[in-house]
């Protein structure tokens, strides 16, 4: 099995019950597989298996989107929106990786002072126990002002995090664009932007002698005097998508959010 590859990662993480365990039952598997935790990833394989939650992913992701490896993961944290493969299908997960039964979607990604996201950038002002004053800019132009806890840029993978929280739309990945949206903003008439991916989008902070608080899907946080400027990312992550039904786009929203659900009586 996987004699067509040279070499392929399997990611754990220590911090999620089952996942080295679950590591060492595919390393089993496939001799040609290299084992490492999510702190120490390498980029020598040909793609990565990922076990954990989504947040395991989200940092797999970023590292192996510059090395333009593929990735699928295993969920063994709690939702697993994008880890989307259980751990009773191991078996059936690897039958199709090694018969390359699928498909590798490219994600946009969002780029600022050379940190990278693939779901969202969270701006506040550097004291986040009170609200923010901030310009929006588009192209340089100015756009608007907000008086609100933050603001989130997020891209398509990233709408159904915390962007759907602060009540962002959903996005389907295969949209090309990035979503503004206001946390818990004091005015009404200020709802979420959806733009083309190739804007430039930049924050300005109106307080004086205040800094921005940036996270980068709420894992990397970062401060910067007060402005700071977003770009797509010139990588893409690649998401594997295995050929069966229940991992299309629109499948997966129905089964993680519960849309299926009848209210019939």
């Amino acid at each position: 099995m996987f004699e067509t590859y040279k070499k392929i990662g399997i990611v754990y993480n220590k911090d999620v019950a089952q996942s080295y365990e679950l590591a060492l039952i595919i390393k089993e598997k496939i001799k040609n597989a290299d084992i490492f935790p999510i702190s120490s990833l390498k980029k020598d394989v040909d793609f990565a298996i990922i076990i954990g939650g989504d947040g395991t992913l989200l940092k797999a992701a970023r590292f192996f989107s510059e090395h333009d490896i593929a990735i699928i993961a295993f969920n063994t944290g709690r939702l697993g929106y994008l880890a989307q493969a259980k751990p009773e299908e191991v078996d059936l997960v690897l039958e199709k990786l090694n018969s390359k039964d699928y498909e590798i979607e490219n994600r946009l990604m969002l780029k600022a002072n050379n940190k990278t996201a693939l779901n969202d950038i969270v701006i506040k002002g550097i004291n986040c126990s009170r609200t923010a004053t901030m310009e929006l800019y588009i192209n340089d132009k100015k756009l608007c002002s907000y008086v609100a806890d933050g603001l989130i840029v997020s891209t398509p993978t990233g709408s159904t995090a915390y962007s759907l929280s602060a009540g962002g739309p959903i996005v389907s990945p295969s949209v090309d664009c990035f979503l503004i949206i206001p946390i818990c903003p004091h005015t009404l008439n200020i709802r979420p932007l959806v733009i083309p991916k190739n804007e430039k989008i930049t924050i300005k902070s109106l307080e004086k002698n205040e800094k921005l608080y940036i996270s980068y899907d709420g894992q990397v946080d970062d401060v910067c005097d007060d402005e700071i400027t977003i770009f797509k990312n010139e990588k893409y992550s690649k998401l594997i998508i295995l050929n069966k039904q229940k991992d299309k786009f629109y499948d997966i929203l129905k089964e993680k959010l519960h849309w299926s659900l009848s209210f019939k009586k």
